[in-house]
């Protein structure tokens, strides 16, 4: 198998000849592992499109006095973001929608793919892709948290509760938008478009399971329309504790999920996945085990997780994301356990 078929095995359920594998190209553990990292990569190629020759990140922010970072920006919707570690996503400290009457005159970017240039360079990057055998997936595509980078996020969460005219007009402009841009993904060629959006908190979640359905499964079911009519593939992403609406994801069409893997029973979640027909990214722990574990319980991790999942008869592969924090030990323990299943 190629990777592009392994992908594809996964994701349907049938066996694979190995471990299937994907990477993300984190910026801040490049920028922090820097060619040591780009090395390990390279010696274990993954099946998805190939990122391992990115190269070392510059920080375009300022490193303060006490060692700390700082990154002021102004993103192209017009959030104003403050980044404190290079490489992860920051923290919005101006909102283009803070007075939701402004939606009338708010000017939306211009799409990413819907452009000659912005197509032809995603097509270029899927045809790349295949042409060495790998699986492209496109994306990521979502509403809830672009609109709490729009506006505050406790004032999205009442605005929803309240089903007000003006949130569920920016929800269906979020929805276009993003429909715009899946199109042209599917048009491009890629094998799956990847979507997410955040729900759940380390113990329940944001909103509530009736609200989701209500309010985001319609609107992604538009956005999935033209996905499972291509007969692309869907992922799904959302971190926190999910489980009550992970049924409902499946039966929107959605094809896997990428959940935040210590909140789970990984036994009880693959048979669950398993059962409903929805694959899953497995994703070793960041928040504890990669950052303030030991080589040996990265080790532990990546088994736990391969006997749980059962990933050779189809149903899963393995997500790597190294962020900043991670001792490199960590990384190499974990290079070093799936390289013996890869």
């Amino acid at each position: 198998m190629n990777g592009r078929e392994r992908m594809m095995a996964a994701l349907e359920f049938r066996p694979v000849d190995k471990l299937p594998l994907e990477y993300h190209p984190s910026f801040c553990g490049l920028y922090e592992h820097g060619e040591k990292y780009r090395a390990l990569v390279k010696s274990m190629p993954g099946d998805m499109q190939d990122y391992s020759d990115i190269p070392v990140p510059v920080p375009p922010g300022r490193f303060l006095p006490d060692g700390s970072y700082e990154e002021i920006r102004t993103d192209e919707w017009g959030v104003v973001w403050r980044h404190r570690i290079f490489g992860i996503m920051g923290h919005p400290i101006k909102f283009p929608l803070e007075d939701i009457r402004r939606l009338k005159e708010y000017n939306f970017p211009p799409n990413l793919y819907t452009s000659p240039e912005g197509f032809a360079n995603l097509k270029e990057e899927v045809e790349a892709s295949h042409a060495v055998g790998l699986f492209h997936k496109a994306g990521a595509n979502g509403i809830f948290e672009r609109m709490h980078a729009l506006r505050r996020f406790e004032d999205v969460l009442m605005d929803i509760a309240e089903d007000t005219e003006e949130i569920n007009r920016l929800a269906d402009l979020l929805t276009d938008y993003c429909i715009r841009d899946i199109e042209m993904e599917i048009k491009a060629g890629a094998d799956a478009i990847s979507f997410g959006d955040d729900f759940g908190t380390q113990e329940n979640m944001l909103i509530s399971p009736e609200i989701f359905r209500s309010f985001f499964l319609p609107r992604y079911q538009r956005m999935l329309a033209p996905v499972k009519a291509a007969g692309v593939k869907a992922l799904f992403h959302s971190c926190g504790q999910i489980w009550p609406i992970l049924e409902d994801i499946k039966k929107v069409g959605f094809d896997s999920i990428w959940p935040q893997q210590p909140i789970f029973d990984p036994y009880q979640l693959a048979a669950y996945c398993r059962e409903l027909g929805l694959a899953v990214c497995i994703h070793i722990d960041r928040a504890y085990t990669m950052t303030l574990g030991t080589p040996k319980e990265v080790e532990r991790a990546v088994e736990t997780a391969l006997d749980a999942y059962k990933p050779f008869e189809g149903g899963s592969w393995l997500y790597i994301e190294i962020d900043n924090g991670f001792p490199f030990e960590n990384i190499q323990a974990l290079f070093d356990t799936v390289k013996r299943y890869r």
